[in-house]
């Protein structure tokens, strides 16, 4: 296991953090409480102490998940809770919009904080920047919370380094959550290099790329229900093969070179390329068993550059993960 220091935390964190998107049940085809509780312990079983959660993600659901699992471990001064705010949402219409305001944020915390069974979050982001509210303002919010003793870093997710400037004219910025894996790498040009510049850490997700680089998937996959998946243009064909003949591509690499699989280069791209944290999505508890793979090793820049290599002469049309932004109100 390896482990970073956050600023604002009393502790280290591990650099793998367990994702909940998926646990919350909503565009993932639905939840199911006892198997992601039972995946939660596994996962802290493992070593991992920092745990990735949203009020949005199945619209409250996730997080009551995560304080279910919590209670029942216990140990809640080693463990770091993330959780996320601003994103106002109509669960009977599925409709998600940005909302940065005091009051949203106000009254999303104490929900958060009853959802959690906690008494301070350890890590606060907001969610998506939201152009309606004044960055400052927001800023000065979470500064006002952290003053009360209810959060103990302020963070920001999917912000622009310009952004992320104005963020902190109102307050300190331990944190940045942007997307980032080996298919999606828009970060390396200037989210990244903005945070490692000054000091702010990063919680990036999607490493797996929401499953594609897991190395699980066939070109026959499907997805059920409101499966994010479903308006994801990498799981469309043509790119679909595509990607998966990438993923296979890289699994050949990862056994050849490292005597590793792809899941674990994944990771292992993601923190070698200067990320604080990767967080790591799973519902299921035998989805954690590749965790002590991504440690003890690391990819050289050849294998960097052999990793460009294979996805120019694979992926002909990459896209990124816009599709998942929320509108502004």
């Amino acid at each position: 296991m390896e482990y970073i220091r956050i600023p604002g935390l009393d502790k280290d964190v591990t650099r793998v953090a367990l994702g909940t998107w998926a646990i919350g049940g909503w565009m993932w085809g639905g939840t199911d409480e006892y198997e992601s509780v039972k995946t939660i312990h596994t996962a802290l079983d493992k070593g991992i102490n920092i745990i990735d959660t949203a009020p949005v993600y199945g619209f409250g659901r996730s997080e009551e998940i995560v304080g279910k699992a919590l209670k029942e471990y216990g140990k809640r001064e080693d463990i770091a809770i993330a959780t996320k705010t601003a994103l106002e949402w109509n669960a009977e219409q599925n409709a998600v919009w940005r909302n940065s305001s005091p009051s949203r944020i106000r009254q999303e915390v104490e929900d958060s904080l009853k959802r959690l069974q906690t008494d301070v979050i350890d890590i606060y982001q907001v969610h998506w920047p939201d152009p309606n509210t004044a960055f400052e303002e927001t800023a000065e919010t979470l500064a006002q919370l952290k003053g009360e003793g209810k959060i103990k870093v302020a963070g920001v997710s999917n912000y622009s380094p310009e952004q992320m400037d104005a963020f902190r004219k109102g307050a300190d910025l331990g944190v940045c959550q942007p997307p980032f894996n080996i298919f999606e790498r828009a970060i390396e040009q200037d989210v990244l290099p903005y945070c490692l510049d000054n000091g702010i850490a990063t919680l990036t997700y999607g490493a797996l790329c929401r499953g594609l680089l897991s190395g699980k998937m066939a070109s026959d996959r499907t997805f059920p229900g409101d499966d994010l998946r479903n308006v994801d243009p990498k799981f469309k064909q043509p790119r679909f093969e595509q990607y998966l003949t990438a993923v296979e591509r890289l699994q050949e690499f990862a056994k050849t070179r490292y005597n590793k699989d792809v899941v674990h280069l994944a990771i292992r791209f993601v923190l070698d390329k200067g990320a604080s944290v990767a967080l790591w999505g799973g519902r299921h508890p035998e989805e954690m068993n590749p965790l002590p793979g991504m440690f003890g090793w690391h990819i050289t820049a050849d294998d960097f550059k052999e990793i460009g290599n294979i996805l120019n002469e694979t992926i002909k049309d990459p896209v990124g993960p816009e599709f998942m932004a929320p509108p502004s109100k």
